[in-house]
C-alpha cells in the first residue's frame, strides 16, 4: 500500500473505495475474475493509474470498452483534471460504472452505452484509452475516428506490444497517422512497468487545441508513420 499511497495521494481513499467495489459487486457480477482479488492493486489498479503520466493535461478522454473501468475510473480518480467518458456497449456493465460513478462522487466522468463504430463523428477527443479490448489492428479502426487531429490512443498492452504495432502497420497507414510509439511507464511501481501504444491521428494541424505534451516516459521508443 506504500506505493498506492505515493501514486493516488490524497484520492488513495476514493481508491480503496473503488477496490472495494471491484472485490465484491465486480466479481459477483463477472466483472472481474475471483482469483484477482488478492491482486487487484498492483495488476490493476497501480498498473493503469500510472497511464495518468501519459496522458496530457486537462485532456478529454475516452475510455473504448471500458468494462470494470480500467483505466478509466482509476484516470479519473487519479486525474480530476482529466474529463472521462466511459464507453462501454453492454448494459450489467454500464449499470456497474454507473454505481461506480456516483459511489465514488466522480464529478469528471460520463457513461456512455454504445459501441465505438455508433459514435464515431459525434466525439472528437484529445485520447482514447483501451484496455485488453481487441488487437491493435482493430482497436484502431475503432478508436481514430473518435479522436481529434493530433489526438492520441493510448493502449495497454502486453508482451506482444511491438509485434501488434507491426501487425497493425497497414491499417495505421490506411489511417493517416502521424506516428506510433512504444513507452513503458510505472518503472519502480509495478513489475513489470505498464507497456503502452501511443498512436497519434492524423488530420488537421491539431483541431485548435494545442496542449503541452507530458514529459516522454522512460524507455520509449518512437516510429515514425
Amino acid at each position: 500500500m506504500g506505493i498506492a499511497s505515493e501514486v493516488f495521494g490524497d484520492a488513495l481513499p476514493v481508491a480503496e473505495r473503488y477496490a472495494a467495489f471491484l472485490g465484491t459487486a465486480g466479481v459477483e457480477r463477472g466483472l472481474i475474475g475471483p482469483r484477482e482479488v488478492d491482486r487487484l492493486w498492483e495488476r490493476h489498479l497501480i498498473n493503469c493509474a500510472v497511464v495518468s503520466a501519459a496522458v496530457p493535461p486537462d485532456a478529454r478522454v475516452v475510455d473504448i470498452g471500458s468494462g470494470a473501468g480500467l483505466p478509466g475510473i482509476v484516470l479519473a480518480i487519479v486525474r480530476p483534471d482529466l474529463r472521462i467518458t466511459l464507453l462501454e456497449p453492454l448494459l450489467r456493465r454500464t449499470t456497474f460504472l454507473t454505481e461506480c460513478v456516483e459511489m465514488l462522487d466522480l464529478g469528471n466522468v460520463e457513461v456512455l452505452r454504445a459501441r465505438a463504430e455508433e459514435v464515431a463523428g459525434r466525439l472528437s477527443m484529445d485520447v482514447a484509452t483501451a484496455r485488453a479490448v481487441a488487437p491493435l489492428e482493430r482497436l484502431a479502426k475503432w478508436a481514430l475516428p473518435l479522436l481529434r487531429p493530433g489526438g492520441e490512443l493510448l493502449a495497454l498492452k502486453g508482451e506482444r506490444a511491438a509485434a501488434e504495432l507491426d501487425e497493425a502497420g497497414p491499417v495505421l497507414k490506411q489511417h493517416g497517422v502521424r506516428g506510433t510509439e512504444l513507452l513503458q511507464v510505472g518503472r519502480g511501481m509495478v513489475d513489470p512497468p505498464t507497456t503502452l501504444v501511443r498512436v497519434i491521428a492524423g488530420g488537421g494541424e491539431d483541431g485548435g487545441r494545442r496542449r503541452r505534451a507530458p514529459r516522454r516516459a522512460k524507455g520509449s521508443r518512437k516510429r515514425s508513420s
